[in-house]
């Protein structure tokens, strides 16, 4: 059975605080094999990732291909039923419309002093993405990855997809084609991140490595961060719904289940104000539980890390969802903009009793690669800033130095940095 907490017990404050601390990583300690792995592809290259890919994956890729050539992606593409082809376009293309407002400004100006300044915004020139292969193959991330790297003017973007005994799902082919993919390379794992981010004989190396993966990968793309950029590490997924007693309990259990059913150690939590409503919202979760095909990992996870907590009203819940940073906020309420504006800490939030979370993870726009693990309190969601850097500028003329140049000299001879004050100093004569 999930947790049951009650703001109204003298223990809450400290059963709350063991909620929030708790973690719930695989128990597996993956980084001394992960940077084994590192280590070996750095110094093998392709023979590292031809002999992991074996082992692990069960493919030859010399024997049955390293790369996914684009006409299969276009074959899986029309093999497809006209609804989920649909269905893609429509998503790629609601992703790309609310992505391109994301698109950064440069700047450029003069200053009272007379310097020159400003900024300008350039891509970078290669994005490395990983999908996932086997049972979590989601052709939606690979539209919320690779499409925002698009719109940010990435020139290469190169994806990598581990294909179990040869086999890759034709949706993620069918998503690469609608993306515009050309370089598919079938390989995965932490030995598919090193490849992307020191490059082998065959894989040239990339600037930013994008998307989930399992602990090992993960524990990869933190490792080799700094070799490259990364989106973030991210962990089990996790939801958040506050609600009332006017929503239909049927609604909020599959709310819940639908991160439930990710992983294990995903995590569900409910705040609400009305007791009855917290025990039909229990009982309506059991209900769906045998219903769905995903009903060993959604058991597991409900039992082990789901939570459902009971407030005095709907105010006091804020500052504790503040705490927990999820990944994923539902306010179902009538007025969700009035919880919201208390809201400081999520990666993202669905406002009103229809905004299930789940049409955010397909057709709504927003990306779905979100901060985990309270990640929230000090990061964001993939956006195209991810695939794009920042070079300031500035130009001075012999007015604009004297203005500001005498306080540069005072400030480095300050510092004991003589040779720093002695260039802008020469200028002053």
């Amino acid at each position: 059975m999930p947790l049951r907490l009650d703001s109204r017990d003298a223990d809450f404050d400290a059963a709350f605080t063991a909620l929030v601390d708790a973690r719930r990583e695989a128990d597996e300690d993956v980084s001394r094999d992960v940077s084994a792995i590192l280590k070996k592809v750095r110094a093998e290259g392709d023979a590292a990732i031809a002999d992991y890919t074996s082992r692990f994956d069960r493919h030859d890729l010399d024997a049955g291909g390293w790369a996914v050539a684009p006409a299969e992606c276009r074959a899986a593409l029309d093999g497809i039923s006209s609804e989920l082809r649909d269905a893609l376009e429509l998503a790629a293309a609601r992703i790309a419309t609310y992505h391109e407002k994301q698109k950064p400004l440069d700047s450029d100006s003069v200053d009272a002093a007379g310097v020159r300044l400003g900024a300008r915004w350039t891509p970078v020139d290669a994005a490395g993405l990983y999908v996932p292969g086997g049972r979590a193959a989601y052709p939606s991330s690979l539209l919320m990855n690779v499409i925002p790297a698009k719109v940010a003017g990435v020139s290469r973007i190169a994806m990598v997809t581990p294909t179990p005994n040869g086999e890759i799902n034709p949706l993620v082919l069918a998503a690469a084609s609608i993306a515009g993919i050309e370089e598919i390379w079938r390989i995965g794992g932490a030995q598919a991140v090193a490849a992307l981010a020191y490059g082998t004989d065959r894989i040239k190396p990339v600037d930013v490595i994008t998307g989930p993966g399992n602990a090992w990968v993960a524990e990869a793309k933190r490792q080799l961060y700094g070799v490259v950029g990364i989106d973030m590490v991210a962990g089990p997924s996790e939801i958040v719904v506050v609600a009332d007693a006017q929503n239909d309990p049927a609604w909020i259990a599959a709310d819940l289940l639908s991160q439930s059913e990710h992983d294990p150690t995903s995590q569900s939590i409910l705040f609400t104000d009305d007791a009855a409503f917290a025990d039909a919202v229990a009982a309506a979760v059991e209900q769906r539980l045998p219903l769905l095909s995903t009903q060993a990992v959604a058991t597991t996870s409900w039992a082990a890390n789901g939570a459902i907590i009971l407030v005095r009203d709907l105010q006091e819940a804020m500052p504790l969802v503040n705490r927990l940073a999820a990944e994923h906020l539902e306010l179902a309420v009538d007025d969700p903009d009035a919880l919201f504006a208390q809201v400081r800490h999520a990666g993202s939030v669905f406002l009103g009793r229809m905004t299930p979370e789940a049409v955010g993870d397909y057709v709504a726009g927003p990306n779905h690669v979100l901060p985990t693990g309270r990640r929230a309190r000090f990061s964001s969601g993939l956006s195209v800033l991810d695939f794009m850097k920042r070079t300031s500028f500035l130009s001075l003329d012999k007015a604009a130095i004297e203005a500001i140049g005498p306080a540069a000299v005072a400030l480095a001879e300050a510092e004991g940095l003589p040779a720093h004050a002695a260039s802008v100093a020469v200028r002053l004569r």
